[in-house]
């Protein structure tokens, strides 16, 4: 058994060595240093580094020396003591050992203690840049996407050359390692996605489980019962800010089944999500199901459905005039994504399934059958491909900085209704 057996090794053949190098290197049961801390025993350059030659070119033929000094090196790899690092080196230490209980070698090590130098000197020293590991087929750049700790080796293992796009052993490439390790509370890992992005990672990815960009978001939206709501809100933006970045880079968020759709999950909540909405009908993404159209899952119908619960129930958390105000809004952002709405063939509003403000609910119901069976006005068909031809998203920046009067502004952005109110009513 290979994992017990690298186990004894440590144990009984190479450890003696080890230790004596670890003495002399101030390294042996002490604390583990933070990254560019080059600890008391040996900073670098002084007299434990001098010692090191000595000791390595005594022990040179001693038995089991090469994995004293392998093993070695992936201690120093994690304290981060490149002058240390560069002797072991010197002196044989092998590049591609593995710890015998992880099976990681020095350069995983090293990122994941954040030791960014120490990562530069051995990928220039001939690591293996995209060496994975035997248990999780993880490279070093997969760890280093994991945590926004971990950023600068993250950046310097993508300056070095490393493949952006490889993938585990469950097809997870590191930008999909990046989303999965988001909690969007604690763990935000939004500049090492923005990094992966701009390096070329590909927003298409998919595991072997049919997981993709969007799904660790789709989750998280759905973990917010319960939170405090500074954690909710924590959350919200970090899927927010998650999802611009996919969608200027592409990214395409609605699918079916419908569950596994970000425009879906949104439009299904449209009370708590109204900025998320917002940012992928500006990406262009549509309000309805984009393999069977309409007729399988509708934005429009979606939004009235949800109405319909929040009217009949006391405890929503929202007013129901709030309701019916955030439902308006969800309406005009969907009507004013698109040149002609989409409205399912055969929907009608029950009027007796909306107890208050029925008379304005079947108003809005009205207002948009009309417009689905009407020509678009040439204002709308304006405002659409005046959005779209300011693609990629965020658009909010780039409108406002259009030579425009503030109430073109206003209708181009939906912003706060001012420019949509003839839209529905």
């Amino acid at each position: 058994m290979s994992y017990l057996h690298g186990f004894r090794r440590i144990i009984f053949e190479y450890q003696p060595l080890v230790d004596e190098i670890l003495d002399v290197l101030g390294l042996k049961e002490t604390p583990r240093k933070e990254a560019g801390d080059p600890g008391d025993g040996c900073a670098e350059g002084g007299a434990g580094c001098s010692a090191l030659p000595e000791l390595l070119a005594r022990e040179a033929e001693s038995a089991f020396y090469t994995d004293a000094v392998s093993y070695s090196l992936l201690k120093v790899a994690e304290a981060g003591r490149v002058s240390a690092a560069e002797e072991l080196l010197s002196h044989g230490a092998d590049l591609s050992f593995e710890d015998p209980v992880t099976y990681y070698t020095s350069l995983h090590v090293a990122v994941l203690r954040n030791q960014p130098d120490m990562v530069a000197l051995l990928v220039r020293r001939g690591a293996d840049i995209n060496r994975r590991d035997r248990v999780h087929r993880s490279s070093p750049l997969d760890l280093a996407s994991e945590e926004a700790e971990r950023v600068p080796c993250l950046r310097r293992l993508l300056e070095l050359g490393a493949d952006v796009n490889g993938v585990d052993k469950t097809g997870k490439s590191a930008l999909l390692h990046a989303l999965a390790s988001s909690d969007g509370i604690q763990i935000h890992n939004t500049h090492n996605i923005r990094l992966l992005l701009e390096a070329g990672a590909d927003v298409k990815a998919t595991m072997s489980d049919g997981d993709n960009v969007f799904t660790n978001l789709i989750f998280l939206l759905g973990e917010t019962e319960g939170r405090e709501p500074e954690e909710t809100a924590a959350l919200r933006q970090f899927c927010l800010e998650a999802t611009q970045l996919l969608l200027s880079h592409s990214a395409e968020p609605n699918a079916c089944p419908p569950e596994e759709s970000l425009v879906y999950v949104c439009i299904n909540q449209y009370e708590v999500h109204l900025p998320l909405l917002r940012a992928l009908l500006d990406s262009g993404a549509c309000c309805y199901c984009p393999q069977h159209g309409p007729s399988c899952w509708s934005g429009f119908t979606l939004v009235f459905e949800r109405l319909r619960v929040l009217m009949n129930c006391s405890d929503s958390g929202i007013t129901h005039t709030d309701a019916l105000c955030r439902a308006e809004t969800a309406l005009e952002l969907m009507v004013g994504s698109t040149a002609h709405p989409k409205i399912p063939s055969g929907w009608k509003v029950i009027p007796s399934a909306y107890p208050v403000h029925t008379e304005h609910v079947l108003g809005l119901y009205r207002s948009l059958k009309l417009m689905g069976s009407s020509p678009a006005t040439l204002k709308h068909l304006c405002r659409v491909s005046i959005k779209c031809l300011l693609r990629p998203v965020p658009l909010d920046a780039k409108v406002k900085a259009l030579p425009l009067p503030d109430r073109l502004k206003w209708f181009l952005l939906l912003e706060n209704g001012k420019g949509a109110e003839e839209e529905i009513q």
